[in-house]
């Protein structure tokens, strides 16, 4: 106020409110009502919270999102059927982003039957996999005390997925972006298969999403995956 020039009376008439009200916010450390609080802070060109920070309020959180449909500690918690399962259902788009995830065709060797299956009934196929030569997939094994074990699985999982480079409806990417999670959509549901520090992938948690709403926490990741997806390169059958 000293710093604008107001007084107590000039601040009460903008804000419509009785002087003495502005001189047991100054002297007492008052605090007026929010509706008034904001019209003084207005007038003064003040942020509301630094002149009253009690008012500042916390944003509520939502116990669980709509869209969450489950969460896991970690990703071995999961049978692999849970993977394979939403990639069966899916009628128009699966994608796939991980570094090299070879445990679904360890697990499961008719993967690569079942995504053509999928793309033959006009499901369109995007896989990702980490380039591994490139210096994040590198520090990722270092990171998770892996070594160049991450390396030898992204050239794994590259033979597993080549043979799919070039049937019609599938494509196959190598990215060398930071993976912060694996991604594995299918259609509307998705999941999500977080990276911690330090951990292998098959101990991080994974939470099953499914589309509630435009601009939610699917979108987020679906996102996500296309500015991956636009910066890798594309695999041949014959490279």
């Amino acid at each position: 106020m000293a710093a604008g020039g107001w007084t107590y009376a000039a601040l009460a008439q903008q804000v419509e409110v009785d002087p003495k009200s502005i001189e047991r916010w100054v002297n007492l450390g008052r605090i007026p009502r929010r509706a008034t609080a904001l019209q003084a802070a207005k007038a003064l060109g003040e942020d509301v919270h630094a002149l009253w920070p009690a008012l500042r309020q916390a944003r509520p959180a939502r116990a669980i999102s709509p869209e969450l449909v489950a969460l896991y500690e970690q990703r071995a918690d999961l049978p692999v059927s849970t993977f394979t399962d939403l990639m069966a259902q899916a009628r128009e788009r699966i994608d796939i982003l991980v570094y090299a995830a070879v445990f679904l065709h360890e697990a499961y060797p008719r993967l690569n039957e079942l995504l053509t299956e999928r793309a033959a009934e006009g499901c369109t196929v995007r896989i990702a996999i980490g380039d591994p030569d490139s210096d994040n997939v590198q520090a990722r094994g270092q990171e998770e005390r892996f070594g160049h074990g991450i390396e030898s699985r992204c050239r794994l999982a590259l033979m597993h997925y080549k043979p799919l480079a070039d049937t019609p409806g599938i494509e196959v990417r190598t990215h060398e972006t930071t993976l912060y999670n694996s991604l594995y959509r299918a259609d509307d549901q998705q999941l999500v298969n977080a990276h911690v520090w330090g951990v292998n992938a098959y101990a991080a948690p994974v939470w099953h999403l499914r589309r509630h709403q435009e601009s939610g926490m699917f979108d987020t990741y679906a996102d996500s995956f296309d500015s991956v997806w636009a910066t890798a390169t594309p695999v041949r059958e014959e490279d």
